[in-house]
């Protein structure tokens, strides 16, 4: 079992906080696992898992079966009864606080939707991703990559049975966990459009193009991939605007969010095949920017990448407050300044701006431009304040 120390941590802190505390993440990704983890070192617990038949029928009367109860309520698959998050914002209002609710799902429009208003001010939000360079041996980094965050595939015996593990959650994920989260769109369709994603993970979203391929119009496929986003497999990164003078690019920038799925939906085994295909360098930058917004525990609209129609660009900037900080990814080992960067530093207005590289050794580019080794990129890049 990987220890996944960092997250607990976070979501202890929030359940001392906030009477309910939802854990939303894609299918797979390690809910259930920590949160019994977390659960175990606490005085009082009960589980309800909602695909569970007989925890349906102990819920069959919800109020009956939760009011009585003390110290933590765990509700798994929360998605499958949003009907409880009424019931669960008057258990919350009780005084004094006898019990706290922890819910765990995945993040379907609906279920945020329902949750915010019916909770308001009474819930707190705790996205989980799969495992990242902090939880795993530095030797792994590349297995990782090439295996994705997603625990069985992680730990597999073998590349090929990682692969095999990937295959099937893919088509389980599109044949009955996609339905069950209100996205009713044909397999095949919704297969076929996630493939063409792949091939364009790390470019910008053309949906003239993409919605010609499918013979459908832009919307519809606009509609697919906000679907896809919220339920957490893929990352629209968003452009960054400011009134600059200059043309800036406004569509967002499309990302498999899991490299192991990526791989998999590119049908690259092993590290040497990803290695001579033509997406690798856009993979190892999606690859990056995940460990860099998790090492950093930013939020989704925290995160951006900047272009403008004259070829600066930056891969990703995070806005916290009034704090920017800039990254660039690049595989090469031999980091050094592009006019862009420059253009980035005075354009952003970034005191610092971080190129993150394949290389062993981290260093002073410059007085502003730290080329920092993604070996070394859990011991730099540390959690916003």
């Amino acid at each position: 079992m990987i220890d996944r120390e960092f997250h607990a941590r976070q979501i202890t802190r929030l359940i001392q906080s906030f009477p309910v505390v939802a854990i939303l993440g894609a299918r797979q990704v390690g809910k259930t696992t920590l949160a019994n983890s977390i659960v175990s070192s606490m005085n009082g617990s009960t589980r309800f898992d909602l695909e569970n038949p007989s925890d349906l029928a102990r819920l069959a009367d919800p109020t009956l079966a939760l009011q009585g109860l003390k110290g933590i309520v765990v509700l798994d698959e929360i998605q499958r009864r949003p009907n409880l998050f009424p019931i669960l914002r008057v258990l919350a209002d009780r005084r004094p606080t006898r019990t706290r609710f922890l819910v765990l799902g995945s993040a379907a429009p609906a279920l945020l939707r329902q949750s915010s208003e019916t909770l308001a001010g009474r819930i707190a939000f705790y996205e989980l991703p799969g495992l990242g360079l902090r939880e795993i041996q530095r030797e792994k980094a590349d297995r990782l990559w090439v295996r994705g965050g997603f625990p069985l595939s992680f730990l597999a015996r073998s590349d090929r049975q990682s692969m095999d593990w990937r295959h099937t959650f893919i088509r389980t994920f599109i044949e009955r966990d996609l339905p069950s989260l209100g996205v009713n769109i044909a397999a095949d369709t919704m297969r076929r459009f996630w493939s063409m994603l792949a091939h364009q993970h790390a470019q910008l979203w053309n949906a003239s193009e993409i919605g010609r391929s499918f013979g459908v119009a832009d919307t519809t496929v606009r509609g697919y991939l906000d679907k896809l986003t919220d339920a957490l497999v893929v990352r629209q990164l968003k452009p960054w605007h400011e009134n600059l003078g200059k043309r800036q690019v406004k569509a967002p920038k499309i990302y498999i969010r899991d490299t192991g799925l990526l791989h998999s939906l590119l049908n690259l085994v092993t590290l040497t095949d990803v290695e001579g295909h033509p997406k690798l360098g856009a993979s190892w930058e999606g690859f990056v920017i995940d460990q860099i917004v998790q090492c950093l525990g930013a939020r989704p609209e925290e995160v951006y990448f900047w272009r403008t129609h004259t070829g600066a660009k930056l891969d990703l900037l995070v806005v916290r407050g009034a704090q920017r900080m800039g990254f660039e990814v690049k595989r090469t080992v031999a980091p050094s300044i592009t006019p862009s960067m420059r253009s980035a530093l005075a354009d952003l207005k970034l005191k610092s701006l971080t190129l993150v590289h394949a290389g062993q050794e981290s260093f002073m580019l410059s007085k502003e431009i730290l080329a920092l080794s993604a070996h070394e990129l859990t011991d730099k890049v540390r959690p916003l304040r």
